[in-house]
């Protein structure tokens, strides 16, 4: 359970003007109690969810049996059976969030619903199905999640342009996140220059941390296995768990000079908020790095770290205490390891590129075994 005294690095992130936001959502979480004692107790500030976690949630509980017996009674469809489940337990989460939002006017208390995956290439059904999650949830501290891919970046702009909260996940390299704030930029001009308010326009670009480091950590181990020179195997190693890190940091100084100067300053004049960057895919994988590593390293203002459940309890439990950020400490050391990455063999634009094809193959992955799961459990109770 938590409790005060556990959530001292917890507040500490908060006033390094860093918010903390739980990457998981079940309705046992959300109806049980334990979402309710986290925002009170820790000040947790919001949640996300995705279609790995929903795949976990309700493809292999009980929880949402009872629903899904009446909703085929009532004649629902597999994919219908599907959205009303998933949009009751985020209205739930939201609007346990709502004095969140409110306190914080409306920096915090979002919650996340993720467009299907498979739409993650075209842009008009996601623009399409973002809208529709939007007017059924119905909250204003609803968000939107799209990935970034070519077609998603044109999709995410005109929804915020329409006037939506959106997260943008599955980002993975500089150059992307680069496009995904201009596109948040113009979508807040093209508002401005309809005479359409911007002030209440919120988003969050989801960078993902982890996955870079485990890919390119293999791609170093292969170098390795390829050679026999003792002084490039020290190199090889001494660039191993540095990629993700050092990514990350090279995005947040994108941020600090694109959110800056006369073109966003009249928009800020205006209410806009920086669109924050908020780190994903924090838990770390290799089990010779410490478990809190990627919130350690990556704590500075405007952004977001959105936690699994073990790192959450992790860093609840023995997180580093800062005074002072950590994400703009030594960013000539985070660019001289990509260039050693790059100078070693190590392709990073291929690297991102492969994370997001991967990234997108995984969630369609979850999201047809959800959608299995709903399936075989509609035939059940029809039978």
């Amino acid at each position: 359970m938590a409790t005060a005294a556990a959530s001292v690095p917890l507040t500490k992130l908060q006033a390094q003007k860093q918010s903390v936001w739980m990457d998981f959502m079940s309705r046992a979480f959300v109806r049980g109690g334990e979402l309710a004692r986290l925002i009170e107790d820790d000040g947790l500030q919001g949640a996300t969810s995705n279609p790995t976690i929903f795949e976990k949630a309700i493809g292999h509980s009980a929880d949402y049996d009872d629903d899904i017996r009446r909703l085929v009674s009532e004649g629902a469809d597999v994919d219908a059976i599907y959205q009303a489940l998933v949009v009751d337990d985020i209205k739930a989460a939201l609007d346990l969030f709502r004095p969140v939002f409110d306190r914080s006017s409306g920096l915090d208390g979002y919650v996340s619903l993720e467009v299907s995956p498979l739409l993650a290439h075209d842009r008009e059904r996601t623009e399409v199905e973002a809208k529709q999650y939007w007017a059924l949830l119905d909250r204003p501290n609803a968000m939107i999640k799209i990935p970034g891919t070519a077609e998603g970046i044109p999709a995410i702009e005109d929804a915020l342009a329409a006037g939506l909260n959106i997260n943008v996940t599955l980002l993975f390299s500089v150059e992307a996140y680069e496009a995904v704030a201009r596109a948040y930029i113009r979508a807040l001009k093209r508002r401005a220059d309809a005479g359409q308010p911007i002030a209440g326009i919120a988003s969050v670009a989801s960078f993902f941390v982890s996955r870079m480091d485990t890919e390119v950590d293999a791609r170093l181990d292969a170098l390795l296995a390829a050679t026999g020179d003792a002084s490039r195997k020290a190199h090889l190693e001494s660039l191993k768990g540095k990629a993700a890190i050092a990514n990350a940091k090279l995005a947040y100084e994108s941020f600090g000079k694109i959110f800056s100067g006369p073109e966003w300053e009249a928009l800020a004049a205006q209410g806009a908020r920086v669109q924050r960057l908020l780190w994903a895919s924090v838990g770390t994988k290799d089990p010779k790095y410490p478990d809190t590593l990627y919130i350690d390293e990556l704590i500075g203002p405007d952004t977001v770290s959105t936690m699994p459940p073990d790192t959450y309890n992790a860093f609840r439990d023995h997180g580093r205490i800062v005074e002072a950020p950590t994400l703009t400490a030594d960013l000539p050391g985070a660019h001289r390891v990509l260039q050693q990455l790059q100078e070693a063999g190590i392709d990073l634009k291929d690297v991102t590129d492969h994370l997001l094809q991967d990234g997108v193959k995984k969630f369609a992955k979850s999201f047809d075994d959800l959608l299995g799961a709903v399936r075989s459990k509609r035939a059940q109770f029809a039978g």
